[in-house]
């Protein structure tokens, strides 16, 4: 899998996923807010929660009061599970147009190898947790 070749599909489930992660656990949220909070097409995120159930990331809830919410702790889904199921077949797609006899073969390997382990051993919660540090840091200066 190569970070480089993340598709717009890729990085909304990405989205999607941490903005379930940011929210109450066990309280489905509604499509059309994480839309809003993420902006992401509405119709294309109902597309890619859809696959993300299929894929065990997320349940729904019908109803009133229904919603998406995440099928596991946050800790236990990691960044590069969720990119190979979206993803698919296309994450390996860079290595397979390389030439395996080039002088550079070994090095992509190597790198690609590098970022399929900082994407699996990366959690949900971790970024989350992080991206919350982030922005409670984050103060204005209204010095002039």
């Amino acid at each position: 899998m190569s970070a480089l070749n993340i598709s717009v599909k890729g990085e909304y489930a990405l989205l999607a996923l941490l903005d379930l992660s940011l929210q109450r656990p066990g309280e489905p949220v509604k499509i059309a807010a994480i839309a809003r909070r993420q902006k992401i097409p509405q119709k294309f995120l109902e597309l890619i929660l859809a696959s993300l159930k299929q894929g065990g990331f997320v349940e729904s809830r019908r109803g009133a009061e229904g919603g998406y919410l995440l099928a596991r702790p946050p800790e236990a889904i990691a960044l590069g599970e969720v990119l190979r199921h979206i993803e698919g077949g296309r994450a390996n797609r860079t290595t397979a147009r390389r030439k395996s006899d080039s002088p550079f073969s070994d090095i992509w390997r190597d790198v690609e190898n590098s970022i399929s382990a900082v994407l699996d051993h990366r959690t949900f919660a971790e970024v989350a947790r992080a991206w919350s540090d982030r922005q409670t840091k984050y103060v204005p200066n209204w010095d002039i």
